[in-house]
Order: C-alpha cells, then structure tokens, then sequence
C-alpha cells in the first residue's frame, strides 16, 4: 500500500501578454500552486490550484506549514481519512480561500497517485461512465482593447466551426446598449441551434440593475446566465432566478458541501459550477455533485480541463468541460508536458495514468518563483 514519504510544493507565476479584462477586475498573471506528494515506491501524484494575480504564496504556506505534515507517513489509499484530517487542521485558518485551494491540490494529488499506482487514467479510476470522450463547451469572448463586437461574433463562430455546439462570452462591463451589440452579433454568427453561455463575473449589485441585462439578453436565447452578484449575495442569485427564464449558474469560487447545499436549498442556483481546485479537491467534488443530483441537479465544472476532463467522464450529472482554446488566457497549460485533445465540440480523454501529464521542468525553470530565504523553487515536507 502507498505510503506518503513527502509533499512538494512550488508557486508558477506566469504572466499574461496582454492583460484581460473581466466585469470586475483585471488579470496581468496567473500564479499557480503545484504540488507533488511522493510515495515511498517512488510513485509521484500531481495537483495543482489557482491563485491569481499574486497570492501563490499564501497557497504555499498552507501547503508546507498546514496540511502538508498531515500526509507524511500516511497510506495514500486512506483519502477519505486524510480529507477530514487535512479539514480539521484548516478549521481556524480558512475552510475556503486559500487554505480550501491547498488543500483541494493535495487532494487531487492523492488521488492521481493512487490512480498512478493503479496504472490506469484517473477518469477510470474513479469509474468511469464513458471512456473516449466528453461534452465541452468553447470558452471565451473576454473584452480586450480594440475588440469590436464583430471581432467577437468571428471568435465564437470560429469555435462553431471547429465542432463546438456550445459557446461562452463574457458580459457585464459595457453598458446595456453595448452588451446587446455584442451579444446579438455573437447569435447572429453562431446561429440559432448553438448554445450561448454568458458569464458576468459578479458584475451586478442589485436586483433591478441584473434584470436590466437580463431583458436585454434573453431575446437572444442565452443557456445559462453565470455568477451575476456577489457569491455571498445567495438572495439576490435566488430572486433573479425565479424572474429570469434563463439558468442561474454559479458556484465557481464555493468552497465545501456545506455552501452549496445553501445554494441548493435557496434556490439560488440549478446549475452548479463546482470547481475541483478550489470546492476541497476531488473528494469534495464528488460529494457537492452526488448532493446536487440527489436535488435533479447537474453540473458543469469551472475552468480547467485538465482534471475536469476526468470528473466529467466519471460523473453521471456531470455535461460539460468548460474548453479554454489557446494559453493567452489562462495559460496553466505553459507548465504541464501533455494537452487534452478537442474533437468535434468533445474533448478526448487521456489515456496515460493518472491526470494524464506532468509538470514541465523547463517551464518551471522559466516560471517557477523563488522565495526570498528559500533555495530552490520547490518547498518540501518530509
């Protein structure tokens, strides 16, 4: 049985060329947290969670200082009991945030071990429901300078063009006027059969102010409406979604079962974005999509390919991959050695053990951050 002989740590800050824009703040780098728990067999599981601009650190901390010495001398099979104990360490410090994310690499990275030892793709590990390929959907239109709402009708038509049946733009930044020009030259390109996913990154305060937009959208026959208010604004979530034909989604940056059984129950949502990297990792994933179908729930999981890809295939109320097309937006792909794969709107499934890929050195070397005080670029416990 895999015993755990120690866990690594090391922050990737990788600079965007050109920043982007969202309704609600602007991005110029991702900073990831990468993370490596080592068997006593020689066996290496990978994990990884997102901090953006510049708090990697603090993802760093809680993995060498917090919930690291946690696994050491641990079986590696016990992922249930290590979870819990990882989550009553965090239970003074974070059981969201930063210390959540930490602990949801760790976690991904326990289970790819374990798949790793087990020599078989974590999608089929985890029991898989289809073995070749899933659902995705093509994810971007975000505002840069200069992109006219043609410029954006020709980028999600070009993902109609290459399979996709489903596409997502960014709203919320532009005023009523300018949100209808952008959204209706993206419907006219794509034409009527397609899916069209808006994202509002939290854009509006207010009831009346969302329901400005919304009048203005639904004409043009949006699927899902995502994260219109305040992640902690559940009553103004729920009461946009009884006055709104259109889905409410949400739940990207929710942390623990606890808080989407609040989204559930409130009826702030049918559709839950859970993000593996941030909700308590693979395990609490499964849990928050079990709960959800229990309620004739499903769910479309939030950015990141790389590990949805397998949770999607081995989640029955599981529909799409949300599918970033290049690495000028979020450019994680830059450190890793292996893509996924799009085919016709669907993305492939690896057939390597495990998540599939593994950290790129080289980029590391390029990107990898080294801490005044610190030696080298990865942390390790042991």
């Amino acid at each position: 049985m895999p015993t755990i002989e120690s866990v690594s740590v090391c922050i990737a800050r990788v600079p965007l060329a050109k920043p982007v824009t969202f309704a609600t703040r602007e991005v110029k780098a991702r900073e990831y947290c990468l993370v490596r728990v080592r068997s006593t067999d020689g066996q290496e599981g990978l994990g990884y969670c997102y901090a953006v601009n510049s708090a990697g650190r603090l993802l760093s901390v809680a993995v060498t200082d917090l919930l690291g010495p946690k696994l050491v001398g641990q079986e590696s099979l016990r992922i249930e009991g290590l979870w819990s104990e990882m989550y009553q360490e965090a239970l003074l410090m974070g059981r969201a945030g930063g210390v959540m994310r930490a602990l949801s690499a760790l976690d991904i990275a326990l289970w790819d071990l374990n798949a790793r030892s087990a020599n078989l793709p974590l999608n089929q590990y985890l029991g898989a429901k289809t073995l070749e390929r899933v659902p995705a959907y093509a994810s971007g239109g975000y505002y840069l300078p200069g992109k006219t709402p043609d410029k954006l009708a020709r980028e999600m038509a070009q993902h109609v063009s290459e399979g996709f049946r489903a596409v997502k733009m960014k709203v919320g930044l532009e005023s009523v006027a300018g949100e209808r020009k952008r959204i209706a030259a993206v419907r006219e390109a794509i034409g009527p059969d397609v899916r069209l996913m808006l994202d509002a990154n939290n854009a509006w305060r207010d009831l009346p102010t969302a329901l400005e937009y919304m009048r203005c959208f639904e004409p043009y026959n949006p699927f899902w409406i995502e994260e219109p208010f305040s992640p902690d604004d559940l009553d103004n979530h729920a009461r946009l979604a009884r006055a709104t034909p259109v889905t409410v989604a949400t739940g990207e940056i929710e942390a623990g079962r606890w808080r989407f059984k609040d989204l559930i129950t409130q009826g702030a949502t049918t559709l839950l974005q859970t993000d593996a990297t941030v909700c308590g990792g693979i395990t609490e994933f499964r849990r928050i999509a079990a709960m959800a179908d229990c309620h004739g729930l499903t769910v479309a999981p939030h950015a990141w390919h790389d590990v949805h890809v397998h949770l999607v295939a081995s989640t029955p109320n599981a529909t799409y991959v949300e599918w970033m097309p290049d690495d000028h937006i979020v450019n994680f792909r830059r450190v890793i050695d292996r893509q996924i794969e799009a085919d016709k709107g669907d993305l492939l499934l690896p057939k390597r053990p495990g998540l599939g890929f593994r950290f790129d050195e080289a980029a590391l070397h390029e990107y990898g951050v080294v801490y005044p005080g610190a030696k080298d670029r990865w942390q390790t416990v042991q």
